[in-house]
């Protein structure tokens, strides 16, 4: 199927993303000038971000079983009212209790209402199951695109204008996603209605899913994910600001990450529809792994931060299209919205300790370079945990377990 001939509602989807993950990749931009005007330490923002992002996740699974019953569009719909006033209320906070009730609840509210979970569930639904990757790539690759528009003009607005002004103009944009949202409609392809018209229940699902380990290793490799991509969106800028280099090339960094992410997400989620996606999954992360080792090891300079950009965000969020694609692999279609919003509630907690742990270690030891070789170790790691992930149809393997129990039986 042509990227051109997939239905209204995935580009739907796209646009939403575009805006909704643009948003929140800016963040770690926002760090030195939010941290000067209350008079706090680095640890002050990161545990903030850290907070959003784990909310973001405990949000999650509840708001994907509100989206798999009710549909995504009254979900995202909520979820862009709640983006936009946490967005607002963060710009006019005064107290350290008001900017972090706004900045991590609502906007983590915000982000898990309009974000890849309810938009990819919704996908799922209207898309062939032979081209859920090249899908789920190519809209996993809007929130880059995204980080790539919102940076740079982020960026600008904080040089002319104050950080407050500059999320007021980001409360606006939700409004856009307000009109995404309301146009959406979910039109069933043949194939996806066979598959939902099974009878199993959301209990069944859960727990054929929470007692199946396959399901527990694709867990544990996006909890690596999440501790990377954030650690790495929160610091990178004051990283190389400690290797005085100007805000410019952080942001520009960061936009190589964004732009790079859009041509990596469809890659990786091509290869993910024509290999075996665990072995696709465990190529990415060593790839990972090189890419970090390289950078911590090679001096810092404004070329080495823009190929760092570069070539971390080729392999950025193509965790995205694969893991989404490995649980509808494995599960079905039916209740992706809430299967994959558990596995992204474990990404999650992986973002939270990946931008907090690295404030706090950088205010412990005055560098960032412990943090940097552990997510170098981490990488490694994930790349091994996807190896032995047995990625048939579960009604497949249950089949094949009934049948070699009975050769035991004879």
């Amino acid at each position: 199927m042509s990227i051109f001939r997939f239905p209204l509602l995935v580009w739907l989807g796209i646009g939403i993303l575009i805006i909704s993950l643009g948003i929140r990749q800016s963040f770690g931009i926002f760090m030195m000038p939010i941290s000067m005007t209350f008079d706090a330490g680095r640890e002050f923002f990161s545990f903030a971000i850290a907070l959003q992002n784990l909310l973001f996740g405990v949000f999650q699974p509840f708001v994907g079983m509100a989206a798999d019953r009710f549909g995504s569009k009254k979900i995202i719909i909520g979820g862009a009212v709640t983006y936009g006033l946490g967005l607002l209320l963060t710009s006019i906070s005064t107290s350290h209790e008001l900017f972090y009730f706004s900045i991590s609840m609502l906007i983590g509210l915000g982000l898990s209402a309009t974000s890849y979970v309810v938009v990819l569930g919704a996908v799922a639904k209207v898309v062939p199951a032979e081209h859920t990757a090249k899908a789920f790539g190519l809209t996993t690759a809007a929130g880059s695109f995204g980080m790539f528009a919102v940076i740079p003009g982020a960026q600008s607005l904080l040089t002319h204008f104050d950080w407050q002004t500059a999320l007021q103009v980001f409360a606006l944009l939700c409004c856009v996603m307000l009109a995404f949202a309301s146009f959406m409609k979910a039109t069933k392809t043949n194939t996806v209605v066979s598959e939902v018209t099974n009878e199993q229940t959301l209990k069944q699902a859960l727990v054929e899913a929470c007692t199946n380990r396959n399901y527990w290793l694709i867990h544990m490799g996006f909890f690596v994910c999440g501790f990377h991509v954030m650690f790495i969106a929160t610091h990178l800028p004051s990283y190389l600001a400690d290797k005085n280099l100007d805000a410019s090339t952080a942001a520009l960094a960061l936009a190589y990450v964004g732009i790079f992410n859009i041509f990596g997400s469809y890659f990786w989620g091509v290869m993910g529809d024509r290999f075996n996606k665990r072995y696709v999954m465990s190529a990415l992360y060593f790839v990972r792994t090189a890419v970090i080792a390289a950078f911590v090891t090679l001096p810092v300079t404004d070329n080495t931060a823009a190929l760092f950009g570069a070539a971390i965000g080729f392999c950025w969020l193509g965790t995205v299209p694969l893991t989404s694609g490995l649980v509808r692999q494995i599960f079905g279609a039916r209740y992706l919205s809430t299967l994959y919003g558990l596995v992204f509630f474990t990404h999650q907690v992986g973002s939270f300790l990946g931008a907090w742990v690295g404030g706090r270690i950088y205010d412990y030891y005055g560098s960032y370079e412990p943090i940097w070789w552990s997510t170098v170790v981490l990488a490694f790691v994930a790349a091994l945990l996807h190896l032995p992930i047995d990625d048939r149809p579960i009604a497949q393997i249950s089949k094949c377990w009934k049948k070699e129990c009975q050769k035991r039986a004879l």
